[in-house]
């Protein structure tokens, strides 16, 4: 594909700076293997996705623990059994997360190093290319999540750091701390952000990741399925395995946003 970056010239490329990166600038989420697809269609998904030219894939070791009788890791576990039985773990780069939710101590440091060594177990591998917290849990100190992720990093369990869901304050405190110790700092995030939900990333928080040099890897690209034309009225949505985004007012906004719903369901 003419746009594609191959693995073994990532590191001489001008175009890349992050070595999590790989393949069509394209990374696909996992979240939904073992969710709304099972395992035989999620292993066909990725078969599609690496022939396709496709070499990152991004996961998290809560996906998919809200649905009854999961307990989280299902995604990576597909994933894992996909890496080993197609061999092709060294072309990939994989992204994991940890602290889903952000509850008190979920980025406490003994928490993330057993989080840590369980998702490269279900993954089937030593090492992530990219290892983000998945929230600010907001009560762990700072250097305690910068010195676990430095813990990662140094030990080779994870190839780069990232953040996601961080406010801009947020961000650039823990970013301080890295550079005042002297420790490897987040250099990935990944924002809410598509064309209709673009408040929370545009402005300070997409400022600050410039003046970093951070790289942006928004989740909910296509708005959880509106931005295919998949739902034009609530009713749509509804009764679907995504209604927990329209729960938490996300997809109701969108529709809302852009007069795909009436008055009284905005």
């Amino acid at each position: 594909m003419a746009d594609t970056i191959p693995v073994s010239d990532l590191k001489d490329s001008p175009r890349c700076e992050h070595p999590c990166l790989g393949g069509i600038r394209l990374v696909l989420g996992g979240n939904v293997f073992g969710w709304t697809i099972d395992r035989d269609r999620s292993l066909a998904v990725l078969d599609a996705f690496y022939e396709a030219g496709g070499r990152m894939i991004d996961t998290a070791d809560g996906y998919s623990n809200w649905v009854p009788g999961h307990v989280g890791g299902e995604s990576e576990t597909i994933i894992g059994e996909w890496l080993k039985t197609r061999g092709v773990r060294s072309e990939m780069r994989i992204a994991t997360k940890t602290g889903q939710g952000g509850a008190p101590g979920m980025l406490a440091p003994g928490t993330v190093r057993t989080a840590l060594e369980a998702s490269l177990q279900r993954l089937c591998t030593d090492y992530v290319d990219l290892y983000y917290a998945h929230r600010d849990d907001g009560t762990t100190p700072l250097d305690e999540v910068a010195e676990v992720y430095d813990g990662a990093f140094r030990s080779g369990h994870a190839r780069e750091l990232g953040a996601s869901n961080y406010s801009p304050a947020r961000l650039s405190a823990i970013l301080t701390v890295a550079d005042e110790r002297g420790l490897p700092p987040f250099t990935a995030l990944q924002p809410l952000y598509n064309l209709v939900a673009r408040t929370q990333f545009e402005g300070e928080l997409q400022d600050l990741c410039l003046r970093r040099g951070i790289a942006a890897l928004p989740y909910y690209g296509l708005a959880a399925g509106f931005l295919t034309g998949k739902y034009t009225e609530a009713r749509q949505w509804a009764g679907s395995a995504r209604s927990h985004a329209a729960r938490r007012g996300r997809r109701r906004q969108w529709l809302a946003d852009t007069g795909h719903i009436e008055p009284d369901c905005r």
